[in-house]
């Protein structure tokens, strides 16, 4: 069952519930951003999101890549390297991650970018 976005004609759409609850969970967003700006290396996602644990990044990447938005290529190389890219599916959420950039800019005051706000949100979870 397809759901319009044009139309609206339920407030429930599976489809829709589903893919907000995917790049919207915890750290997603800033994946998607440092994939989409060229990382490709565990270590070039690590280095771009502060504060993001390593734990989380490989559940986060585990994640998009069973959805199929990424894909996680082996190099054989010595010591191997293991590198991210985003597949067609990742990439078509360009305009999706630039509409809630813009509504951000617009919408959202500025957030501090050290622990403190993420020290708060955690206490309230």
């Amino acid at each position: 069952m397809g759901c319009n976005a044009q139309s609206l004609p339920t407030a429930f759409c599976p489809r829709f519930h589903h893919a907000v609850e995917l790049i919207g969970r915890r750290w997603t967003g800033a994946i998607l951003r440092a994939l989409l700006s060229g990382a490709t290396r565990y270590t070039d996602v690590t280095t771009a999101i502060p504060g993001l644990s390593d734990r989380l990044l490989s559940e986060r990447l585990r994640e998009l890549e069973a959805e199929g938005i990424v894909v996680r290529t082996v190099i054989p190389e010595m010591p191997v390297r293991i590198e991210y890219h985003l597949t067609d599916k990742g990439q078509s959420l360009l305009p999706v991650l630039e509409a809630v950039s813009t509504w951000a800019e617009e919408w959202i005051d500025d957030v501090p970018t050290d622990g403190a706000r993420r020290a708060v949100a955690v206490e309230q979870e």
